[in-house]
Order: structure tokens, then sequence, then C-alpha cells
């Protein structure tokens, strides 16, 4: 068991405590709270947290570690297959190297777990999956996989496939491209449901199997989208077709913010700690997720690691809650926000009794530069501790 005692602890729920205690058991939390007596046992940990911060394990909500690993150029970059564009059956946990050292980067800057998976070279990428920071088994970091189904808008797919002189070389063929594979989709998908019924024989299609659980409304689409236009017409789409979906990058949010909040869909701001190397990422502000946040979007900030690195969320979004956000919402939107929006917030986010021990301590607030990360728990093992 570990105890965590005297600590200033931001549960990110409906409660704080001030010198409270945290009692850890089994990878999960039993118990949180003022004057809770503890009796702990030669073998377990007790965390004395005095004057540090107590917090849920932060959260990246979109990212590539270990799949662009750092240091091993192309031999570890496995993001993108640019062979054609429409790959749905592409999965992030056949890429992901758990030795990549962004990893231990993470866990040194209080990150518990993220959403990595494929780039945005392809309409359709792949599945996502959200997956533990600690682990040298990707088959024991993944809390769910697939968690979201990757699909790009824009520069990226466009430029990539004019180059080889083959579609889609406009947004146009972007858009259609993307409807026919999803109603090809829907169509596998009402054939194999009436064959069940019918009991008659199916053969599986594995190009199609992906799409099932996104029209099932069981995970959503991961929308690649910067400019207003790519915005929108992924809106559109999503509803044509009653699709969840998350907007991804959104960095031309602000300037459609109404049209964002009528459409219902959670947005990931990021990364805006990066320079504006492409055309439709010229209007780039950290101001983009307060404005969002202030109609009332639910806003989560992401690194794009290794885009900008994934040790500077806490501080992306520092620099978001001093551009509007605040410091309470900058708080929830590398926390509490990215969990829901992810689709787990029964397992984190927050520190509640019955949710995951991700639990990261500080000496401060963590979107302040000179805030240093004490300890890092996840899963209720201390995966990492500051040298004194």
């Amino acid at each position: 068991m570990i105890y965590i005692i005297n600590g200033q602890i931001i549960t990110m729920n409906k409660e704080n405590y001030n010198c409270g205690t945290i009692v850890v058991d089994n990878g999960k939390i039993v118990q949180i709270g003022k004057n809770i007596s503890i009796s702990p046992k030669e073998e377990d940990i007790v965390i004395d947290a005095t004057n540090l911060w107590v917090m849920p394990g932060l959260i990246d909500a979109h990212c590539h570690i270990g799949i662009t690993e750092e240091k091993k150029g192309i031999e570890g970059d496995d993001c993108n297959e640019e062979s054609t564009p429409i790959t749905p059956y592409l999965r992030a946990i056949d890429a992901i190297n758990p030795l990549d050292p962004a990893f231990h980067n993470a866990l040194q800057s209080g990150i518990t777990s993220v959403m990595t998976g494929p780039g945005s070279a392809n309409i359709v990428g792949g599945q996502s999956a959200f997956i533990k920071t600690h682990g040298r088994n990707i088959d024991d970091m993944i809390v769910k996989a697939p968690a979201a189904m990757k699909i790009s808008f824009g520069e990226n797919t466009k430029n990539l496939y004019r180059s080889k002189d083959k579609a889609p070389n406009t947004r146009m063929a972007i858009a259609s491209m993307l409807r026919e594979e999803i109603c090809r989709a829907i169509n596998y998908k009402n054939k194999k449901e009436k064959a069940i019924e019918s009991g008659d024989d199916f053969e599986e299609e594995f190009k199609l199997e992906p799409w099932l659980p996104v029209l099932e409304g069981k995970i959503p689409l991961k929308a690649h989208v910067h400019r207003c236009d790519d915005i929108q017409t992924a809106i559109r789409i999503a509803k044509e077709f009653n699709l969840n979906m998350t907007l991804d990058h959104c960095t031309e949010g602000h300037i459609i913010a109404d049209e964002i909040t009528k459409s219902g869909f959670d947005v990931i701001v990021g990364p805006d700690l990066a320079s504006r190397n492409k055309l439709e990422c010229k209007n780039a502000d950290f101001k983009t997720s307060g404005v969002l946040a202030k109609k009332g979007v639910r806003v989560a900030i992401a690194t794009d690691h290794p885009v900008s690195l994934i040790q500077y969320l806490p501080i992306c979004a520092g620099l978001a809650a001093k551009k509007g956000l605040g410091i309470e919402e900058g708080l929830k939107a590398i926390t509490i926000n990215p969990a829901i929006i992810c689709g787990m917030v029964n397992r984190v986010g927050s520190l509640e009794c019955g949710k995951d021990a991700d639990i990261a301590i500080f000496t401060g607030n963590p979107m302040e530069v000179f805030t240093d990360t004490v300890y890092t728990i996840v899963d209720g093992v201390v995966a990492y501790k500051a040298e004194k």
C-alpha cells in the first residue's frame, strides 16, 4: 500500500483537501480526505507531501509518443503509412516502442497517460490507443485500444499525395474519399448484421472491421483539423453520418468559436508551443483554448509530441492559462477534460476512490516553469521519484 499524507490535494473533482491523505491499495485509490488514520506496515510506502501539490496524473490527449521515437530518425519513425491514403486497419499498438526515452520525460513531468496514434499523412490514418506511460510491454500499458479512429483534413494529406501524383490533390477529394469510405463501412455493417440475424455465413473483411466501433459510437473519429474550413468540413461529415468526433489541433478554432460550440464536439488544442511552419498554422495562438472554453466548449491541451515535446504539456497549459484560459481551466485541460474527451473518465483524470492510482506530486502548480515533479505514481507504482 501507499500512503500520501499531509498534501495539498487537488482532486479535480468536487472537493479539495488541505493537509489531506490518500490511501492506495492494489493500484486503486481506496481512501481520500482529511483525518484519515493510517497504520502502515513495514513494506508499505509512506510519502510525506507537506507543502506539496498532490494531483491526478496529467494526460496528453494527442501525441505520437513511442511511434515517432526520439533520437532514432527514420528507423524509429512509424507515424505515417504514406503508401495509400485510407488505412483504418493500422493499429498504433503495433508501432509503439515503450523504450522511447520520451516516456521517461513524460513521467518526469507527472504525465501518467496519453492518447497516441498515427499521424496526419492519410485521410484515414488508423486506430489510436489510450495507454499508460509506465511499462516495458505495450500490451500491459494499454488502457483502451482502439480508442479513436484518426482522420485528417488539409495540407498534410493533400500535399503528400499530390507529390505522388495520386488522389487526393484537393480538399474536395479528401472529403469525397472519406465519405466514400464511411459509406462502404456502413454497407458492410448492415450486411454483417443481416447475416448474423438470418444465420447466414459471413466472411469478415479485415479492412472494414475497424470501422464498426466508430459506427456503433464506441470510439470517436479523431480529426486532424487546423483551418476554419477544415474544421467545418469535419463537423459537416460527422453530422452527416451521426458520428462522434474530437476536433484535434483546432488551430483557428477561436475564429469560429460559435460554430464549434454549436457542433457540440470536444476540442483538443495544440501544439501551440511550436513554429508556424505550415500555412494552415499561421493563426496559431495560445488564446484559442480560452476563447473556446469561455463559449462552453470542453477543451484539452496537447503537445502533438514530438512537434512540441511531451514534457512541456503543463507549460503549454500555463501559457494558455495566461492568455485567457485561467488557472482552473488550465489544470482541467490536462487532467479531467482529456479524461472525459478520451472516454477514460471512469479510470483517470481525477482523484477519487475506485479510480486508478495515477498520481502526480509537485512542488507547486505544474503549469509554472519553476515547479518540479517530486513523485509520479502509475497504477499504484512509484514510476518516478526525484533525486534529492
